[in-house]
């Protein structure tokens, strides 16, 4: 081998060797980069599963309540229970006189506490007339100082926590009456103005209203097309055009289905506005050409010879396809299937154009009702200015993140229980 042979096989394993160091280089700050973000949403959303609770001895005396034996829960839920926790918080600090005072003790108990007590009663309207100790949820201001996320060491008039406030909930803690339990609020609850009574449940219930819809629309219809452009349509010009005009529609901007959205299914249709079967046939036509182009993928896949074998047999050309080749063609349909929809569970643009970022207090009960979904959920929590919402917002970030895994996970076990190989 000559020299300047040897110069040029040294240079080429130079140039593979800094290849594959650029390369694992890559694959290292990918991993950093996706570890902090895991490792911030964490650390930001994991106090939000537990819940600052004061125990208090609430007595439901019936002039604040109702009269013995009521059993009416519009009348009972009426009560004056206000008046009770601000009772119960001044038998347990006799001390405090002033209006100021009394209003500061009151800021100790979370607005939703007086539902919470009405809620009792009406499942045990014997507890009028009586005295139960009873764990109500704080305000987010006392939660998040008992959470250590209060600077302390800030004057007095920089933090909403106040310091005869601090002095109630060190008394309240030396005695056993203030702890953190989980927050079973947060999974079984809607959205609310308070950070302490949000719940990721409405959410949830609308995220999966808008995915059946979009199930229900996108599954079938991609299925259908995949079959006729592969199987069965004319290779002409027409049919180029469609399958080019597919793949650029896999590629369009999500907020331009939002705003197709706006104008057919709610300005032309006249079709409720943030509800999920709007939500759901928009991202429906954000999913169906990923559809098309997987099953296309997946019919194409499967050797002619099967095909081939079924019309030897005297099947004819569409149950060659539907009893034969779809079959096999199933697992990677349901793969690109299941991936469309963890694509459009993340999406936000396109539902806040149909109006689905409106404030819903219930959980929705039917496709048609007003609801939200996960991501706008955590958009609209991030953009509030309560320092509870913080962690709030990373907790719904987990919950999507465990969907998405989920979703993620099915498409890979489908792939390796249903995989063919010829």
């Amino acid at each position: 081998m000559t020299e300047a042979a040897t110069r040029r096989l040294k240079a080429r394993y130079a140039a593979e060797r800094r290849f594959r160091l650029i390369g694992l280089a890559a694959i290292v700050f990918s991993l950093a980069a996706l570890a902090v973000l895991l490792t911030t949403i964490l650390s930001n959303g994991f106090t939000a599963f537990r819940q600052t609770h004061v125990r208090l001895e609430i007595e439901f005396t019936a002039d604040q309540v109702a009269p013995p034996g009521t059993t009416d829960p519009r009348q009972i839920m009426q009560g004056n229970y206000g008046a009770l926790i601000l009772a119960a918080l001044q038998q347990r600090f006799p001390e405090v006189r002033s209006r100021g005072e009394r209003r500061q003790l009151q800021g100790l108990i979370s607005a939703g506490a007086e539902s919470q007590l009405g809620r009792m009663v009406v499942a045990e309207p014997g507890l009028i007339g009586t005295k139960r100790q009873v764990w109500l949820p704080t305000s987010s201001d006392v939660d998040v100082f008992v959470k250590g996320q209060v600077d302390t060491g800030a004057a007095e008039g920089e933090r909403k926590i106040k310091d005869t406030q601090v002095k109630w909930i060190e008394a309240l803690r030396a005695s056993g009456d203030l702890e953190l339990q989980f927050n079973t609020r947060f999974f079984t609850g809607a959205d609310s103005r308070e950070p302490e009574l949000v719940g990721v449940w409405g959410g949830v219930v609308g995220s999966f209203y808008t995915l059946l819809i979009t199930l229900i629309v996108a599954f079938p219809l991609g299925i259908m097309a995949a079959i006729y452009l592969e199987e069965f349509a004319p290779k002409n010009r027409w049919t180029e055009i469609i399958e080019v005009n597919i793949n650029n529609l896999a590629a369009v901007p999500s907020i331009v289905y939002g705003l197709l959205g706006l104008a057919v299914f709610i300005g032309f249709f006249g079709m409720p506005r943030s509800a999920p079967l709007v939500g759901g046939l928009v991202l429906a036509l954000m999913s169906l050409p990923v559809i098309i182009i997987a099953a296309r993928a997946a019919l194409r896949a499967v050797p002619p010879s099967i095909r081939q074998a079924a019309l030897g047999l005297g099947a004819s050309p569409l149950q060659a396809v539907l009893h034969h080749a779809l079959p096999l063609a199933m697992p990677g349909i349901l793969t690109g299937t299941i991936i469309a929809m963890a694509h459009a569970l993340g999406e936000t643009a396109p539902l806040l154009m149909i109006g689905m970022v409106a404030f819903i207090v219930d959980v929705p009960v039917s496709p048609v009702d007003a609801a939200t979904v996960l991501p706008v959920q955590v958009f609209m929590w991030a953009d509030s200015a309560e320092r509870g919402f913080v962690e709030k917002t990373s907790a719904a970030i987990i919950v999507l993140l465990v969907f998405l895994l989920l979703m993620n996970l099915a498409a890979i076990l489908l792939r390796k229980k249903f995989e063919r190989r010829w």
